[in-house]
């Protein structure tokens, strides 16, 4: 039971709901429910929601729409080089999984075929993926890769490192970048797949990779902004080894349309 005093409720099940998360809890380990945490603490359900919304807004704890509240995961961090997101995770020491959600030959949009170098008319294949990193999601990732220099691709397992699926079957080692990053709410189907709340912060992430000077890949990615955050070595002189300037500057993420509001493109039902 907590102390009538000068301290608020609210304040003191904050508290006690930190030691809890910080030193007894092990990351990603699931919080008594609203309603156990009113009886045990014989206070009102509003005040419990009060004290977890603080801690939550603090990054302590997260919502998970439809399972409870958790404490946060230590984030991902990123140090913005190419690399595949497997490759990543395993180099973290955490288990990586990915599940195909979509896989199509279809024209892409305007934007990725000049990205690409395509005709208007020009096929590329279209990948929809969820990114796991500890059975947790962590990104969606949504884009395009050129058909030319991979034909077959679509035949191959693509639950794996793409960059080694590349690589082995292709000799296509991915070799430069042009990376923009932005900061945005998750869309409805978004949200659903990492597991969070329409709205929820995510880290948007449009890549243009080429090999040997020619465009392969057109990826934009979603990263839960709760479990990923991204580290940048910095130099004032523009030119430095620490700054990249784009060839291009793409505008909004094409990645981000999704299949079902493009032609030609059928859910695939690649679930692992």
């Amino acid at each position: 039971m907590l102390r009538d005093g000068p301290t608020p409720k609210h304040a003191q099940l904050r508290e006690i709901l930190r030691e809890l998360a910080s030193e007894e809890l092990l990351p990603g380990s699931p919080v008594p429910s609203e309603r156990d945490l009113a009886v045990r603490y014989g206070v009102s359900r509003l005040t419990v929601r009060e004290a977890v919304g603080q801690l939550v807004a603090e990054g302590l704890l997260v919502r998970v729409r439809g399972k409870g509240t958790f404490t946060t995961r230590p984030r991902v961090d990123s140090q913005l080089h190419l690399a595949s997101f497997t490759e990543e995770m395993r180099r973290r020491g955490m288990q990586p999984e990915t599940v195909l959600l979509d896989a199509a030959e279809a024209v892409p949009p305007t934007a990725t075929a000049e990205a690409l170098d395509l005709r208007p008319d020009q096929h590329a294949y279209w990948l929809c993926r969820l990114r796991k990193a500890d059975g947790a999601p962590m990104a969606v990732e949504r884009g395009w890769y050129h058909a030319g220099p991979l034909p077959g691709l679509l035949d191959h397992d693509l639950t794996d490192s793409m960059y080694t699926l590349l690589a082995r079957n292709y000799e296509v080692q991915l070799e430069n970048g042009t990376q923009t990053v932005l900061a945005e709410g998750a869309d409805a189907e978004t949200a659903r797949l990492l597991g969070v709340r329409t709205g929820s912060p995510v880290l948007v992430f449009r890549r243009i990779s080429t090999a040997q000077g020619r465009p392969i890949e057109d990826m934009t990615s979603w990263y839960r902004g709760d479990l990923y955050q991204v580290t940048m070595q910095l130099d004032r002189n523009p030119s430095g080894s620490g700054h990249h300037r784009p060839s291009r500057r793409p505008t909004r993420p094409t990645g981000r349309q999704h299949p079902a509001r493009q032609p030609g493109l059928h859910d695939t039902g690649g679930n692992r």
